[in-house]
């Protein structure tokens, strides 16, 4: 459950400061064509709200938290200044992934997105095959399936692709009982089972560390409530974690960098190159990784690029009667451990 650091600022003043856009995508990505989101102008600078468009109210409730957290609330100390970051392939044929791989300078690490709907294992050995010969023998391969293999799925998915050295499998399964299954099936292998939707789509982001589920966590700021929620989801864990992001636009993008930059121990990559994916930004200077990092920096918005990528009036109204239903869910959470808006 998030909790708020301050008071919250009123849905007038939330709504004032806000603009919804719509970001085209270089590539095809989780089923949409375009990115939305909605925008803020907090007092600490630009901030972001931005749940994927088929989470109800409730899921959202964090993603709302971690906006108001993170321009409205003093970030942690910061402990270093860039953020070493990886590349994400999409489901693309093995003829596009040097195009797509080419837009992620440096980035010796390559998150590949593996068991999408209506795809085959072929497809996917195909994609990562391709990712090994591009980045050659010292990068890294991680693997993204979604949730989208059953537990026998999974292993004779992972048993192919051990070949091409995995850095670990994320989110394999869809439940916590799986994970724990796999994982134990693949133990001997040596490949790390990482838990994602398992940590940001459940009531208790814990449970999958508690039962050994995981070897490692993917941590969001925006779906765990912020930054503050977040470190303490990390310290409570006890695991190693890697820091992604969630198709956000740079502001996003920040927040997760600012997360990333606060955690004292970051072994692995970080998801945060995802910037890479939108055609257009709200920002210009967005976060693009350069010799494989990105900064840690709160991107100013740019109010011409802004005004270029809004959203039409139907999506407008969408995101604020989104936010305003939000938002009141988030009001009577504060009411009920005695936080109150301004």
């Amino acid at each position: 459950m998030p909790h708020m650091n301050r008071p919250l600022p009123t849905l007038t003043e939330l709504l004032e400061l806000a603009s919804v856009v719509s970001l085209p995508l270089t590539t095809r990505f989780r089923g949409v064509d375009a990115r939305e989101a909605l925008i803020l102008r907090g007092p600490l600078g630009a901030t972001e709200f931005s749940p994927f468009v088929e989470y109800d109210d409730t899921e959202s409730l964090a993603w709302l938290a971690a906006a108001i957290d993170f321009g409205w609330s003093e970030t942690p100390p910061l402990l270093r200044d860039r953020i070493p970051v990886n590349a994400t392939l999409p489901a693309v044929a093995e003829s596009d992934v040097e195009e797509n791989l080419a837009r992620y300078p440096g980035c010796r690490t390559v998150k590949i997105k593996v068991a999408e709907r209506g795809q085959s294992l072929s497809d996917d050995i195909a994609r990562v095959r391709a990712t090994r010969v591009f980045i050659g023998t010292e990068g890294r391969i991680r693997l993204d399936a979604n949730g989208g293999w059953n537990v026998d799925e999974a292993e004779h998915a992972i048993h192919a692709l051990a070949e091409f050295d995995l850095e670990y499998v994320e989110q394999p399964c869809s439940t916590v009982d799986e994970l724990w299954e796999i994982r134990q099936r693949v133990k001997y292998m040596g490949i790390p089972i990482a838990a994602d939707e398992s940590v940001r789509k459940v009531d208790d982001p814990l449970d999958v560390a508690r039962r050994g589920a995981a070897d490692l966590l993917v941590i969001k700021a925006q779906p765990l409530g912020g930054i503050h929620s977040a470190l303490d989801i990390v310290e409570r864990a006890g695991l190693p974690v890697v820091v992604s992001s969630a198709l956000d636009t740079s502001i996003g993008i920040a927040m997760g960098a600012h997360l990333a930059a606060c955690i004292p121990n970051l072994e692995y990559d970080c998801g945060l190159a995802t910037a890479a994916l939108l055609a257009s930004d709200v920002t210009a200077e967005p976060l693009l990784p350069v010799d494989g990092t990105i900064p840690v920096v709160r991107p100013a918005l740019d109010e011409t690029l802004v005004e270029n990528n809004l959203a039409d009036r139907d999506r407008d109204v969408w995101w604020r009667e989104r936010l305003m239903r939000t938002y009141g869910l988030l009001e009577a959470l504060g009411e009920s451990t005695g936080r109150h808006a301004d």
